[in-house]
């Protein structure tokens, strides 16, 4: 047998990986913590779904523990119960989401037909059936809406977030300190801002463009914080390797630095779009609402999504209920997707 097949013969290992004798003896004991646990609510004064939770997660805790206590000691022992209580509390967190997204899905699916989302409600009554009418001039004016809230704040995030990092000149502790309070500004306070300096002096009337200021000063810090988190990712190796081959500073950045932060850039611009889609209190103030298209954002109140969920519940009937729990589904399915590719952006590799 030469070398190279006795080295293909070879097959490596991993002894990080569980084998299968640990996943029977694992899957056993969840079996029997599983059987334990309804046994205790059983003959103990516990008693519904949380008590099953305590008593299931406190059994398995303990077994699993003196299992690898007595297999490794017990550093072994402390790190198969602080695993245990992390799953634990990630399923706990997650069991509210997943109740909200079944429960939003639900009562959400029954009012879609292919028309409601080319029909708007400017023809229809609260009482008219859920498949009449449509949310089209929501969804148009939701995306109008942010649209311009996108234009107005995503240059100001990022010079924002670039000023921080890249100048840091005297004002970099001033702003920094604005933009950590703008983060925490209630949307109420965006938008009475808006009413009362510009729509009760000046135009004294509502549109697209009054909701869509409130929305870029609520979006501006969320872009500009994860900006300016992304932006201190790239290394400094960069910046001197561009200043070394007799570039400014301001060539370096724009050429260096914002290309290999583009992937987490964009993410930053999606985590705003998803702070500001759902929000309702600027839009009534500001927006108006409005039940029927409306492509002008300078003129005339303007329909969105958020707007449509609460004047449905507003009207009370089930017609109009039915059609809130819809308008509902769809801004959570947007929400779901901007999260998501935010999500799938920030796994990639800073400038790939």
């Amino acid at each position: 047998m030469t070398t190279n097949k006795i080295y293909e013969s070879i097959q490596p290992t991993r002894p990080w990986q569980a084998s299968m004798k640990d996943r029977l003896t694992t899957g056993f004991i969840l079996i029997f913590s599983l059987f334990m646990a309804t046994l205790l609510v059983k003959i103990t004064g516990l008693s519904g779904k949380l008590g099953f939770f305590v008593s299931f997660v406190f059994i398995f805790v303990a077994l699993t523990s003196g299992r690898e206590y007595r297999r490794f000691g017990s550093a072994s022992a402390k790190d198969a119960l602080v695993n245990t209580v992390v799953a634990a509390g990630t399923f706990l967190t997650l069991i509210p989401i997943a109740s909200i997204i079944f429960e939003v899905f639900s009562k959400g699916y029954k009012g879609i037909y292919p028309g409601l989302f080319t029909h708007d409600m400017s023809l229809n009554s609260p009482n008219d059936p859920a498949n009449v009418g449509g949310l089209g001039h929501a969804i148009i004016g939701t995306l109008i809406l942010v649209a311009i809230a996108l234009v107005i704040s995503v240059p100001v995030g990022i010079l924002t977030a670039l000023y921080l990092t890249e100048i840091k000149g005297k004002l970099s502790q001033p702003i920094r300190f604005l933009v950590q309070a703008m983060s925490g500004v209630p949307s109420i306070v965006a938008g009475l801002f808006i009413l009362s300096a510009i729509l009760y002096p000046i135009t004294k009337q509502n549109s697209a463009v009054l909701g869509s200021l409130s929305l870029a000063i609520l979006m501006i810090p969320t872009v500009a914080r994860t900006s300016e988190e992304v932006l201190n990712l790239i290394p400094s190796d960069l910046r001197e390797a561009g200043v070394a081959l007799g570039g400014t500073q301001w060539r370096t950045v724009a050429m260096i630095v914002v290309p290999a932060a583009k992937s987490g850039l964009l993410t930053a611009v999606i985590l705003g779009v998803a702070r500001i889609a759902g929000e309702t209190a600027p839009i009534l103030l500001l927006a108006g609402g409005g039940d029927r298209f409306n492509l002008d954002p300078f003129n005339g109140p303007m329909g969105s999504l958020p707007y449509f969920i609460w004047n449905s519940f507003k009207s009370g009937t089930p017609e109009s209920i039915a059609r809130a729990w819809t308008g509902l589904l769809v801004l959570l399915m947007i929400l779901l997707f901007l999260f998501s590719t935010a999500r799938f952006l920030g796994n990639r590799k800073v400038g790939k």
